[in-house]
């Protein structure tokens, strides 16, 4: 059971950094196996959240009056991407998408991208930020430029969600780089310093619970490049489909040589003369106690015969020091449990997931702090 345990937090990590990429349906795929595999807190809470993360779009506005000369609606011009894809295949945009993109284009701080005051309050944040996404998102707005302002929409959020980055925002933010060519994106200014700590698309996805259904993959970056969403789809199945007999043989081999190396440990490794838990299999069913620590330990019957004088001390010894070890080792999963659900409560704003982080009972830390206390007293 404990080495499903160890799959299981394995399974949880992978499903984190699967939600930190934006894919939630490898989160949930991989947070499904870890309950199968040893159910925990940690992955019940996770799940729970993904599932109820859904939301529906509220009101918003933009910033800044049209301009009159617009732009054309059958094709970009020279130098803006159009958000297609590339795929061959150009998508039509209305000359309303135009403008709106020419407003976000023109804004010069993040209170004027979603057309809200400085003195907004969170839901006041979150209603401009759903309509504004969902009219910039690529996979529904084709005009030039339109990946950009989605991108700075998403930021904006980012960043006047965060009290501390509002904070020093309205302190130092707001300007306008003093030469526009040559901010990124064309224009776009995403004031150096106050980059956000999650990518648009993500947010978005945290916000509708996944992006628009489309046939053309968009990238976003973040200071960094990120693989689109269908070619991890294509990888994951790739990787569950194999490509053929001998790709199968070579990812079975590490498990027959881990169960080869398991048997054979058996056979050669004898039976340690004792054990923390009671094992019937074995014969030890026989719980005594170590002299220093008082910790419970199970032997054999013969166990008193055998191990006498220096050899039963250290036989305790080992005892104490296996116990301690495991100890230290739970209260760091313990701990590490209890961080991942404040993350949780903290992404997705949660205050049940704070609520149960803070009530958990830690039982082996409060273990491992007696067991320091006698240290030190010795």
């Amino acid at each position: 059971m404990e080495g499903n345990r160890d799959e299981a937090e394995k399974c949880i990590t992978i499903a984190s950094k699967a939600l930190e990429a934006g894919d939630k349906e490898k989160a949930l795929k991989f947070l499904n196996k870890a309950e199968k595999l040893y159910p925990t807190e940690t992955a019940k809470v996770l799940l729970d959240a993904l599932t109820r993360n859904g939301s529906s779009a509220g009101n918003g506005a933009y910033c800044r009056k049209p301009t009159k000369n617009s732009e054309s609606t059958s094709a970009p011009p020279n130098g803006d991407s159009q958000d297609s894809g590339g795929v061959g295949e150009s998508k039509g945009y209305t000359k309303e998408q135009v403008e709106g993109v020419q407003r976000i284009k023109r804004c010069k701080d993040y209170y004027e991208v979603l057309g809200i005051s400085k003195e907004a309050n969170d839901d006041e944040l979150k209603k401009a930020y759903r309509k504004l996404a969902l009219k910039f998102h690529p996979d529904k707005n084709h005009a030039p430029g339109a990946t950009e302002a989605f991108k700075k929409i998403g930021n904006a959020y980012a960043v006047l969600s965060n009290p501390d980055k509002r904070r020093q925002y309205d302190l130092t933010g707001g300007e306008e780089p003093s030469s526009p060519g040559h901010a990124h994106g064309g224009g776009f200014d995403f004031h150096r310093g106050f980059e956000a700590d999650i990518t648009p698309e993500d947010l978005f996805n945290m916000f509708f619970g996944g992006g628009f259904p489309s046939s053309s993959p968009h990238t976003f970056t973040n200071g960094r490049a990120r693989y689109s969403q269908q070619t991890d789809q294509r990888q994951e199945r790739a990787e569950e489909r194999g490509d053929g007999g001998f790709s199968m043989f070579i990812q079975l081999m590490p498990i027959v040589v881990l169960i080869l190396v398991s048997i054979l440990s058996q056979l050669m490794v004898s039976t340690p003369p004792y054990s923390l838990y009671s094992r019937p299999s074995t014969g030890q069913t026989v719980k005594r106690q170590t002299e220093n620590l008082r910790v419970d330990y199970y032997v054999t019957r013969d166990f008193k015969s055998e191990y006498k004088g220096s050899a039963l001390q250290k036989i305790e010894k080992n005892v104490e020091e296996d116990y301690v070890s495991n100890i230290r080792n739970n209260c760091w999963k313990e701990r590490q449990t209890k961080t991942d659900l404040l993350y949780a409560a903290k992404v997705y704003r949660d205050d049940r997931m704070r609520k149960k982080a803070e009530l958990m009972t830690m039982d082996n830390c409060r273990e491992l702090d007696r067991l320091n206390d006698l240290f030190r007293g010795g």
